[in-house]
């Protein structure tokens, strides 16, 4: 089994070493938004032990992030009247993960739209920043 390293950028971002667009953040989680969309208001829901994915992840990070995935989902759905909600995770590169440490898409979808690529292209931070704000709105 490959060991967790906590040079990957979520490890940096839980830390406080590179800067993210927070949507919520608990003892346990973090949620971002993603810079690589695959849709309006994608983001990630992060537990802050470290793990590289689920097959590592303790009971008790799994047991946190769900509540708050939940929260997100709900969130991001109401702030952009999506259709419905996909939750993705990945294990390991061939299954697609591209960052290893445990992370859980939340990927609002919208009847007609087609998805873009998985990791495949910033959108700008102004984009990103006016999502990250509705979601937030939504929190509330």
């Amino acid at each position: 089994m490959t060991t967790y390293d906590d040079s990957n950028i979520f490890a940096k971002i839980i830390r406080g070493d590179i800067p993210a667009i927070k949507l919520y953040e608990d003892e346990n989680t973090l949620a971002i938004m993603d810079i690589m969309p695959e849709s309006k208001g994608h983001c990630l829901v992060i537990p802050k032990a470290p793990s590289r994915n689920l097959l590592d992840a303790s009971d008790q990070a799994l047991a946190a992030a769900m509540p708050v995935v939940r929260k997100l989902a709900n969130a991001a759905k109401t702030a952009f009247a999506a259709d419905g909600v996909r939750v993705i995770q990945y294990n390991e590169a061939p299954a697609g993960q591209t960052v290893f440490h445990l992370h859980i898409h939340i990927i609002p979808i919208y009847e007609g739209v087609a998805l873009k690529k998985h990791a495949m292209g910033e959108v700008d931070q102004e984009t990103i920043k006016a999502d990250a704000e509705a979601i937030r709105a939504a929190l509330d």
